[in-house]
């Protein structure tokens, strides 16, 4: 509950009504988070068997459209499927318009789920092979500038036991097609099974898939799953961006990315990662979209925005160089709804507890409180896009305070502008318990000075040793255009 007194480490029933109001150190600019005028049409797959056995490979049990579950979800929960956490962060930014086959896949027919009328297909585990005509569309919607997004898992991963797995289904796709069967995408997916792993991201700087809108990826996981062998000889646009530990080069790549035609295609070896938890019930899942130890919940969404066409280049190139600009939102997480994903934080910051208020949803990043000398800091780095001219970095913050006086500031909030190296480029802002208030106030600081550059945007609360000040941070955004 916003108006919080007490330490927070010592909450008992909540004070409301005690807070003082105070004018805030910075100046106030209200940004509108810029959405695509036509959002990129995603077309999940669910005709080949994803949720056979414990697999629920969903965005929502509302099909083919997700918002018959929810029209604004605002939590993963709003929707129901393991995938759920992937389809709300891309409802959540205006950019997107989700859907979900249930039927053949085509390109060219009446269908409203026609490929034609997509942008990018998610392929999450198939599990039954593609029919002859399936595997036409597919290749010809990608050779037209398509994007396709293929996920497998580890060899004999049969989870309706008809004899095909997805590693077996994937490579009949690439292989056994009428449009081009001669390795098409310049690479193949290996029968292995790795019981475990945290593949890492090469070093990419200008990579849109690796540094794209929705953070900063370092690893991914492996609970179970494949890679695969590249053929630059085949296709010399495909790259690996994330490998098996102690593998490179050609061998061992767990996530890849290529380009067929006009389109683009990525390779994702397990489907754990983009596994949220939650699903319908009987199903056995396992949170890999929030593993503390990965980014997967960045490695999906900026894939899911370079296929739909949002970056500059083909096969994994130069985004932040590019000579054009897509208006986006760039934080990954941005409303803390995937808890720590994306975000680097010192313990217990980010949390849904009921003792503060997101402003919307149900996470909320909450820094200091504790009545006691304390530090707590929240983090994320990001790339501004070089051709964007508009930058604007904004949160929701609140601010409720112990302190009585109206002249000390005892308990500080910095925001502050990083380099690479941890250097600070400016100090944006500095709040203290003078700026305590009723409710939730939008800050906003123009980045456009850093435009081609990756920085780390950081919060710092810092408390004294007496009487608590509570910092309390939602709904963040780097909006460009």
């Amino acid at each position: 509950m916003l108006g919080l007194t007490v330490p927070r480490h010592r909450l008992g029933a909540v004070l409301a009504g005690f807070s003082l109001v105070a004018a805030g150190v910075a100046v106030q600019v209200t940004a509108t988070p810029a959405a695509a005028a036509t959002p990129h049409r995603i077309l999940f797959d669910n005709a080949h068997a994803e949720t056979a056995g414990n697999a629920d490979w969903i965005v929502s049990t509302s099909q083919p459209d997700p918002l018959g579950q929810d029209s604004s979800p605002s939590a993963e929960t709003d929707w129901t499927g393991a995938l759920s956490s992937w389809g709300v962060a891309l409802q959540k930014t205006g950019d997107y318009s989700l859907k979900t086959s249930t039927g053949a896949l085509t390109y060219g027919g009446s269908s409203a789920t026609d490929l034609s009328n997509f942008d990018t297909l998610v392929l999450p585990e198939p599990n039954t092979l593609f029919t002859t005509a399936e595997k036409t569309a597919i290749m010809t919607f990608v050779k037209n500038g398509g994007g396709l997004f293929m996920i497998s898992d580890h060899t004999g991963a049969d989870r309706n036991n008809d004899g095909e797995d997805a590693v077996e289904i994937l490579n009949d796709l690439m292989t056994n097609n009428s449009v081009d069967s001669t390795d098409p995408f310049g690479f193949s997916i290996d029968s292995l099974s790795i019981s475990s792993d945290y593949p890492s991201a090469v070093s990419d700087s200008s990579n849109p898939v690796l540094h794209g809108p929705f953070g900063t990826v370092t690893k991914s996981l492996i609970a179970s799953g494949t890679t695969a062998t590249l053929k630059p000889a085949d296709n010399s646009a495909v790259k690996g961006l994330l490998y098996r530990t102690g593998y490179s080069g050609n061998t061992g790549a767990f996530f890849a990315t290529s380009t067929f035609g006009s389109g683009r295609v990525a390779f994702w070896g397990d489907s754990s990662p983009m596994d949220d938890g939650t699903g319908q019930s009987g199903n056995t899942l396992y949170d890999g979209w929030n593993d503390s130890g990965a980014t997967n919940a960045a490695l999906a969404l900026n894939a899911t925005e370079w296929l739909a066409g949002g970056s500059s280049s083909g096969g994994g190139g130069d985004d932040g160089g590019g000579s054009t600009c897509t208006s986006a939102q760039l934080l990954g997480n941005n409303g803390f709804e995937s808890g720590s994903s994306t975000w680097s934080s010192t313990s217990g910051v980010i949390t849904n507890s009921t003792d503060e208020s997101a402003r919307t949803g149900s996470y909320y990043a909450w820094l200091a409180g504790y009545g006691s000398a304390h530090t707590d800091t929240l983090s994320q780095s990001v790339t501004v896009p070089a051709a964007c001219t508009t930058a604007t970095f904004s949160f929701y913050l609140h601010v409720d305070t112990a302190e009585t006086t109206t002249s000390t500031a005892y308990d500080t909030l910095k925001v502050q502008v990083l380099n690479s190296s941890g250097t600070v480029l400016s100090t944006l802002a500095t709040y203290s318990n003078l700026n305590a208030a009723s409710g939730y106030t939008q800050r906003s600081f123009s980045l456009a000075g850093y435009a081609g550059q990756t920085v780390t945007l950081k919060f710092t609360g810092t408390e004294g040793s007496t009487l608590q000040t509570s910092f309390v941070i939602d709904d963040t955004a780097l909006n460009v255009s």
